[in-house]
C-alpha cells in the first residue's frame, strides 16, 4: 500500500530526517473540539466523549476532522455491540441442519476492528504511529488566582 501524504503539522511533530521541504501552502485549520454527531450509537458517543478531549489536548483535532472521528467512533460502537452479541450467543452457531458455523457477528467484529485501526493510525493513536510523533511538552496552565496573587506581590514589592 503506498504511503499517503501526511499533513505538515504531523510531519513537523514526527521530524524531518529526509529534510524534504514542508508544504507551506497547506490550509491552516485551528484546533478545536467538534460537536458529537447525533447519529452515533450510545457506545460510539461514549468513545467520542472519551477521545475528543485527548485529541484536542494534543492538538491534532480540528472541526474538519469531525467526519473521520465519527467514522472511528461508529466503528468502535459496532465493535462493542458485536462483541456483546458474540459473548451472548457464542462464536459458533448451529445451522438448521445442525452444522456448526462461525457466528456472523465475528465478521462484524473483525471488520469494525479493521476500520478502527485505520482511523487510529490516522490520528496517531496506535503505539507504532505514536512512536513516529515527537510529543510537544505539555505546558502546565497556571492557576488564575496564583497569577493574580503573584502580580499583586510584584506590584507591592514583596518577594517570596
Amino acid at each position: 500500500m503506498p504511503n499517503h501524504k501526511k499533513p505538515t503539522a504531523m510531519r513537523r511533530l514526527e521530524g524531518n530526517p529526509g529534510k524534504r521541504p514542508y508544504n507551506e501552502n497547506e490550509p491552516q485549520i485551528s484546533a478545536s473540539q467538534p460537536s458529537c454527531p447525533s447519529h452515533l450509537t450510545s457506545p460510539a458517543r461514549r468513545e467520542w466523549q472519551r477521545i475528543v478531549p485527548i485529541l484536542a489536548r494534543v492538538g491534532v483535532l480540528t472541526e474538519i476532522d469531525r467526519a473521520a472521528l465519527a467514522a472511528y467512533c461508529q466503528a468502535y460502537g459496532r465493535w462493542v455491540e458485536a462483541e456483546r452479541l458474540v459473548k451472548k450467543e457464542g462464536m459458533v452457531k448451529e445451522t438448521a441442519n445442525g452444522y456448526p458455523i462461525i457466528s456472523p457477528y465475528l465478521a462484524i467484529v473483525n471488520k469494525a476492528l479493521e476500520q478502527m485501526h485505520k482511523y487510529l493510525v490516522e490520528f496517531g493513536l496506535t503505539p507504532s504511529s505514536r512512536s513516529k510523533v515527537s510529543a510537544v511538552p505539555m505546558v502546565k496552565e497556571e492557576d488564575p488566582l496564583e497569577t493574580l496573587m503573584r502580580e499583586a506581590e510584584e506590584r507591592a514589592g514583596i518577594t517570596g
